[in-house]
C-alpha cells in the first residue's frame, strides 16, 4: 500500500478516535513516513502532538497499529490540550 493511501487509513482511524472522544483533540494525518523496514511516522503538523512512530509490519493490521500507537501517544500527553484553554485572568 502508498504512503498516501496509509495516510488517508490513518485518518480514518483518527475520526474514530475523536469521534469516540478516546483522544482529546481532532488530528490531521497530513503524511506517513517509512523510515525504515516496518518503522513509521505519522505527521500532525499540530503543535501539541506533531508526529507519532509506531511499528507495522504488512501482514498486521495498519489501523490496529495506529490506534494502539495514537492512544499510547495521547496517555502521555499534559498540559493545556484544548486550543480553546485560556489563562486565568488576573485581577
Amino acid at each position: 500500500m502508498s504512503l498516501d493511501k496509509l495516510a488517508v487509513e490513518a485518518q480514518v482511524v483518527l475520526n474514530d478516535l475523536w469521534g469516540k472522544s478516546l483522544i482529546p483533540f481532532k488530528l490531521t494525518a497530513h503524511e506517513v513516513e517509512c523510515v525504515g523496514p516496518g518503522e513509521y511516522i505519522i505527521r500532525f503538523h499540530d503543535r501539541r502532538l506533531r508526529s507519532v512512530d509506531f511499528s507495522w509490519k504488512d501482514t498486521e493490521s495498519f489501523d490496529a497499529a495506529v490506534r494502539e500507537a495514537i492512544l499510547s501517544r495521547a496517555s502521555r500527553l499534559s498540559g493545556p490540550l484544548s486550543r480553546s484553554a485560556k489563562k486565568p485572568a488576573s485581577h
